[in-house]
């Protein structure tokens, strides 16, 4: 919906006027290359899209939280000074998970009206969880430090950590920092070059020379909490552990080159442990590669890359599914793609190709028609834009 269309039907649920009500808004991001790194403490190329969670609020006189989303019925209460009792709810606990973590780090959480509306695909991969987590702790921090008197802007690096940590905490999901981090710092026409070990980062144009993004979702959902998301991330742990007893000095995955790995990879008598590691010690490789390409105007070197990525994440990590590698091979039978690959978790949602920007009709109508004979399923496609991090649109 427009701004205009939400304002209205939040009058509709919510009643009253038009005073007092204010916009926050984040998006949901893709990421370019760089998979199931971040938790890792390695490197991932994310940008924001335009694609995002817009928050229509207004502040109420009690210690009410009222929240309601476009697409469902009911709204969902909770009562600001018991934040911690809404675990587990069908849904709001993002939402109130996001407000418990702000009031924890010191926020004064005060009472509001919310409509939410999202634009991101849910379940695609794209982090429409994040882009929820992220306007949410933005809206409230504002409304804190306005409260309180606060002058100063609000650090988007802590609303990413807060977020994350309601993720973590409230909703049981052990995710990394990037969908948070994406969200809170995107900038339209770049991507972010992130260290998930330390969060140094620098913004990268996107220059791609007249070829387009295209994401396409296999709109087979995949749900993150119930995936073997947190078996591969104790593969990992398992698999670092290992590498440690011959480099003390180590403090993650991330920290391991690949010249280190091979030279101590046969500490790791598991195979399965092996090909995990084996695959995020090469991912981050490919994350500095693909950068270098990109800023020396190599597209076709980095299209390359992302090909070999979506490979080891199914030969290697296995979080890729029938679905995606369907929509991965269709993709790369057309000419003018230059990469394709899964984007997300995994087993299940989007992936992303690099498309020559005259392709762009024939990729849609080709992958769309194969890819729908051979799973049955009718695909979506995106032909993307990035967008800015979470900001307040004012009105």
């Amino acid at each position: 919906m427009e701004i205009r269309e939400l304002i209205n039907e939040f009058i509709s649920v919510f009643g009253g006027s038009e005073e007092g009500i204010r916009v926050f808004a984040s998006p949901g991001r893709v990421n370019l290359i760089g998979e199931h790194t971040d938790y890792n403490g390695g490197y991932v190329f994310p940008a924001a899209l335009k694609m995002k969670t817009t928050i229509v609020m207004r502040k109420r006189d009690d210690n009410l939280l009222r929240l309601k989303a476009t697409d469902l019925s009911g709204i969902v209460e909770a009562d600001i000074n018991n934040l911690g009792a809404y675990k587990g709810i069908d849904w709001g606990d993002y939402q109130i998970g996001v407000a418990y973590m702000l009031s924890q780090a010191g926020y004064d959480i005060v009472g509001a009206d919310m409509l939410y509306d999202d634009t991101v695909p849910h379940g695609g991969g794209l982090s429409s969880s994040a882009a929820i987590e992220v306007s949410t702790a933005l809206c409230f921090a504002t409304l804190s430090n306005e409260k309180n008197g606060i002058k100063k802007d609000i650090d988007m690096i802590e609303m990413a950590k807060l977020a994350q940590k309601a993720e973590h905490e409230y909703a049981g999901v052990n995710c990394g920092i990037m969908d948070q981090f994406a969200s809170a710092m995107g900038r339209a026409n770049h991507a972010i070059f992130l260290n998930c070990k330390n969060l140094d980062y620098k913004l990268v144009p996107l220059r791609l020379g007249g070829k387009k993004i295209i994401i396409s979702n296999t709109n087979k959902k995949h749900a993150l909490g119930a995936s073997k998301y947190n078996e591969r991330r104790s593969e990992c742990e398992k698999g670092f552990e290992i590498l440690k007893s011959a480099m003390p000095e180590k403090t993650c995955l991330g920290d391991i080159t690949e010249e280190e790995f091979e030279k101590y990879a046969h500490l790791i008598d598991d195979e399965t442990v092996l090909r995990r590691v084996r695959h995020v010690i090469s991912e981050d490789a490919r994350v500095l590669k693909a950068i270098d390409a990109l800023e020396n105007g190599d597209i076709k070197t980095f299209g390359n890359l992302m090909n070999l990525s979506h490979n080891s994440l199914r030969d290697d990590y296995e979080v890729t599914c029938f679905e995606l590698d369907t929509m991965v091979n269709e993709a790369r039978k057309i000419d003018g793609v230059l990469g394709s690959r899964m984007t997300g978790a995994g087993f299940g949602g989007c992936t992303v190709s690099i498309v020559e920007e005259g392709s762009v009709d024939e990729f849609v109508a080709n992958v769309g028609k194969n890819y729908e004979e051979k799973t049955g399923i009718k695909p979506s496609f995106y032909v993307t834009e990035t967008g800015d991090g979470g900001k307040e649109i004012i009105l």
